[in-house]
């Protein structure tokens, strides 16, 4: 069987906060705390590699490890503002390496 079936690949999240939908007391302390906690635990599982907020609007943009687009969708469920129907994924893609780091052919 060839191990690339078995290799992580990277992929990227856009998200946002749904501020149009949910007034901002519906973002509670304890519910961003939540949400941070879960992040913390998917940064330490290496599901999240990387994360910024975004500049323009509430919401971020997450570097994600995985086996699968799947294995994300499911990492994404996770998160308590997800779960709470206040985050919306804009975009969600799977990355592949740039080739012009590549050796020269």
């Amino acid at each position: 069987m060839n191990s690339s079936y078995n290799r992580s690949m990277q992929f990227l999240s856009i998200s946002r906060r749904r501020v149009d939908a949910f007034p901002p007391e519906a973002f509670t302390p304890e519910l961003i705390a939540q949400e941070g906690q879960r992040v913390k635990e998917l940064y330490a599982a290496g599901t999240v590699r990387q994360i910024w907020k975004r500049g323009d609007t509430p919401g971020a943009a997450i570097l994600w490890e995985a086996v699968s687009e799947a294995a994300v969708s499911e990492a994404i469920s996770s998160l308590p503002i997800f779960q709470a129907g206040m985050l919306e994924i804009a975009v969600l893609l799977p990355l592949e390496p740039y080739a012009g780091f590549g050796p020269a052919k």
